[in-house]
């Protein structure tokens, strides 16, 4: 079993109006990006990674480019844990715009976040 470190990272957007609680419209993540040694997140995710934006990397070397076929967080999730690899990092960001060119009142805002989770397995 070999030891190391898989990032997953996602873009999310939602639109939050002046009613801020009842009010918030969320978009589904759009893709789930992968970074690692590819050996590792081929093991992880088998037929589920997309390499079409790196596919002759060599197995010990690090990309940043592959993303997952399935748009589900949790099913990430529950991959790395099967997998023996556990949490050690998250960050998030995120930054506001309003939106009224979009056709919406405008006092409408847009919310857009990159997230990253950090798993490793000793």
């Amino acid at each position: 079993r070999r030891s190391g470190y898989i990032t997953i990272g996602y873009r999310g957007s939602y639109t939050i109006g002046r009613e801020a609680q009842a009010d918030a419209k969320f978009r589904r993540v759009a893709r789930i990006t992968v970074c690692g040694k590819t050996a590792l997140a081929k093991e992880v995710f088998g037929e589920t990674l997309n390499e079409s934006r790196d596919p002759d990397r060599p197995p010990e070397r690090y990309t940043a480019r592959y993303y997952l076929k399935f748009n589900f967080l949790e099913q990430a999730f529950d991959r790395l844990s099967e997998a023996g690899f556990r949490m050690a990092a998250c960050s998030s960001t995120g930054t506001c715009a309003f939106a009224p060119e979009q056709g919406g009142p405008a006092d409408d805002k847009i919310w857009t976040s990159y997230t990253e989770y950090v798993f490793c397995r000793d």
